[in-house]
């Protein structure tokens, strides 16, 4: 697997960054991939990786740079230990959507400084607290996020002033929202309020929730990983940006 690692500048630092690019040599358009809670590690890079054999310029930051350095999270492990707060408290505690946000201005200028990035219109997919990032970038750069989805995204829509379907009068892309039908984070009545507000909206989207599947299914690295979950996803997702940013 072959990457390239950068840094972008963003308010509150340098956000180390991972490019996944195409095996060509054309110009593709860009995608940023808002990974889950266990952080960067083999399983996100493989994804960035996959994404990229599709024809898109995938932009993986490791949006915890906030805590500083970190070693890669064996998921395994950390379900294991029994304390997962323990484990990536102070990680998660690093961002939130707001903070994610703000940093997605500096991770859209970085793509558009990319001589291999075609156009402007980008796309964002997010998993577990990504998700809920992917939806608030689409809601906080309308004029820029073309496609958005949100696979076992959490809280997206709560009473919190951060909820993600707050945004959803200024969602110009089309969205995408696949939820567990097994996730304390994302239950049903949740998933209901979502979907009224992206209707009100008028956004163009589709939200569903999987069955048989646990909250974080398309991790390959997880316990609850879900083949034929994931590859659903991965069939949602390559739908969604081939038609919207090709």
């Amino acid at each position: 697997m072959s990457y390239e690692q950068v840094s972008i500048r963003t308010q509150d630092g340098d956000c180390p960054a991972y490019v996944f690019t195409p095996s060509g040599s054309n110009r593709y358009p860009a995608v940023i991939f808002y990974m889950d809670g266990l952080g960067i590690r083999p399983t996100i890079f493989e994804m960035g990786q996959r994404l990229a054999s599709y024809g898109y310029v995938a932009l993986v930051p490791d949006l915890f740079y906030r805590a500083g350095p970190y070693e890669p999270l064996d998921p395994k492990e950390v379900f294991a230990s029994g304390d997962v707060r323990a484990a990536i408290g102070h990680l998660f505690a690093s961002t939130d959507n707001r903070r994610a946000g703000e940093d997605t201005e500096a991770f859209l200028s970085y793509v558009d400084s990319r001589d291999d990035v075609a156009g402007t219109k980008v796309g964002t997919t997010g998993y577990c607290m990504g998700g809920a990032i992917s939806l608030t970038a689409a809601g906080t750069y309308p004029a820029r996020i073309a496609a958005a989805a949100s696979f076992h995204g959490g809280n997206l829509a709560t009473d919190s002033d951060l909820s993600p379907h707050l945004l959803a009068a200024s969602i110009a892309a089309r969205v995408y929202v696949a939820g567990a039908d097994q996730d304390n984070s994302y239950p049903p009545e949740m998933a209901a309020r979502l979907d009224q507000a992206l209707s009100d909206a008028g956004v163009d989207h589709r939200c569903e929730v999987y069955p048989d599947a646990l909250h974080g299914w398309t991790m390959a690295d997880f316990p609850v990983y879900n083949e034929a979950a994931a590859e659903r996803h991965w069939d949602e997702l390559v739908a969604l940006f081939a038609d919207t940013l090709t």
